[in-house]
């Protein structure tokens, strides 16, 4: 028990490890701000330089770049409608309205506290369940992700606005988008016209920068001479009723981070749409109406974001599988520094465990003091007259996105999405479901795929392992279930159960 809490306090006890924590989370909440810039990137350039670094020294450094940029993504997703990252598309949904309203100061300062919330429990869910939660992620078959991508779809009636019909032929474009590039299966050209620049795919990061950045760049031309809405910023703490107010939805949507993050192959995306379609499903009386500044749009994705954050630590450090894109770079260097990462880590090498969970508990804590601070500066943006902001938007948007792989012809694409956002924008169209079906179109083919195999190719099979495995008859059901919710019947069962 001694061993135990001595590998838990380490980092928060020794001042080499202390200070690069700090150092990483600040670093990773700046560069988690930038579009295009993605924490996967900056832990990857880390790793180069953490060669010849003690094991401990190398974590400490990337579990604070990890967990600061994931909440960083936040900041130009409330202040320019441009989300840093995937994970804080769902977060721009409610924040940027409010920051329209003059209450981005509040907005940031909301989120911070709720991504340390999610953050803390996704920590501690990791401490007190990792090896249940990994015999559970283990479960999941590709019929089971093929199941989750559905019900991720049907998400589309959350994200859609006020029309669904829009709303759905936004999913199905995002979709066609995610589906472009080399069969996974085949490895034939699919939807790339014969051009070979686009046997790699479009990157999903550059269909969101275009989307969000171009587009809302292109949109505000319209109202250039509209004065700049002056911001509250004597008020960036939350007072202590709201955030109290906000505990159980914040507690539950933390819950489905850390479900979601553990669950190989999704992530803090993911576990943001889940989380948002939640909020506005449970939630009877917000704030706001969802999507025109609603509190509880912002909570719902930024605590469960951040929880994901503990949730893809779990198979990382219990079965050697990464849970997203940051710790497969991180099981790299745990490769690179002579430890085997898998079943045996936790025997052969407990203290990494122990280590890990104590310094993404200090992470966060550094999250809450640099996330609190600078607010009121990183606010004052919003009233920068438009003509110095969106051509500085329009430089962000273009360095972002030629950072992902340095390819030129990524920038004309993401130009061609602002184009299209931009219009999409004027006919009434939101962006959510497009990049709703860019990350999960290729998630549903290649896991229907895989199940189709699995069972070879037989239709019958295939629906009757749909209820009969406990696992995939849970997810079925709740299919189901969410789509019974959609349809006049639940109405018309609501009247008869009143009546009776």
């Amino acid at each position: 028990m001694s061993d135990t809490l001595s590998y838990l306090l380490m980092a928060w006890l020794d001042p080499g490890l202390l200070g690069l924590t700090a150092l990483g989370v600040l670093a990773g909440i700046y560069i988690g701000a930038i579009p295009g810039l993605s924490v996967t990137m900056a832990v990857s350039i880390l790793i180069s330089f953490t060669f010849s670094w003690n094991i401990d020294s190398a974590l400490a450094l990337m579990v604070g770049i990890y967990v600061g940029g994931v909440y960083g993504g936040s900041r130009t997703a409330i202040l320019l409608n441009i989300p840093g990252a995937p994970s804080a598309v769902t977060t721009a949904f409610d924040g940027y309205p409010l920051a329209l309203r003059g209450e981005a100061g509040r907005a940031i300062g909301l989120s911070t506290i709720m991504s340390v919330i999610g953050g803390l429990i996704g920590v501690a869910v990791l401490a007190g369940t990792a090896p249940y939660l990994s015999d559970l992620a283990l479960q999941f078959a590709p019929r089971d992700y093929f199941l989750i991508a559905i019900l991720g779809l049907l998400l589309v009636s959350s994200l859609s606005g006020k029309s669904l019909a829009r709303g759905i032929f936004a999913v199905a474009l995002g979709a066609i988008i995610g589906l472009v590039g080399m069969d996974p299966i085949t490895a034939q050209g699919r939807l790339t016209l014969g051009n070979m620049e686009l046997l790699g795919g479009i990157h999903y990061v550059v269909v969101m920068i275009g989307l969000f950045g171009v587009a809302e760049a292109f949109y505000q031309l319209h109202n250039m001479t509209k004065v700049p809405v002056k911001q509250k910023v004597s008020k960036i703490l939350p007072p202590l009723s709201m955030v109290l107010k906000f505990l159980p939805l914040s507690i539950r949507t933390s819950l489905i981070g850390v479900v979601v993050g553990a669950l190989p192959g999704t992530g803090g995306d993911i576990a943001s749409l889940f989380a948002y379609d939640h909020a506005k499903r449970t939630v009877k009386n917000p704030s706001s109406p969802f999507g025109e500044g609603a509190y509880e749009g912002l909570v719902a994705p930024e605590t469960a974001n951040n929880a994901a954050v503990g949730g893809a630590y779990v198979p990382m450090l219990t079965l050697g599988m990464p849970g997203d894109a940051v710790t497969a770079v991180i099981i790299g260097a745990l490769v690179i520094h002579g430890l085997n990462p898998g079943p045996m880590l936790m025997i052969e090498t407990p203290h990494i465990f122990w280590f890990t969970v104590g310094n993404l508990a200090l992470a966060n804590i550094f999250l809450l003091v640099f996330g609190l601070t600078g607010i009121k500066i990183f606010s004052k943006i919003v009233e920068v007259p438009k003509a110095i902001l969106i051509p500085l938007i329009l430089v962000l948007c273009v360095v972002g996105t030629y950072s992902i792989n340095s390819n030129m012809m990524e920038v004309y694409w993401m130009l061609g999405f602002g184009i299209l956002g931009y219009w999409l924008k004027v006919f009434g169209f939101q962006m959510g479901p497009i990049i709703l079906g860019v990350i999960l179109g290729p998630l549903l083919d290649e896991s229907y795929r895989q199940a189709m195999s699995s069972v070879g190719d037989n239709a019958t099979s295939f629906l009757s392992a749909l209820v009969t495995n406990p696992l995939s008859l849970i997810l079925t059901s709740v299919i189901v279930l969410v789509l019974l919710g959609n349809t006049p019947l639940k109405g018309w069962i609501k009247a008869r159960v009143g009546r009776s």
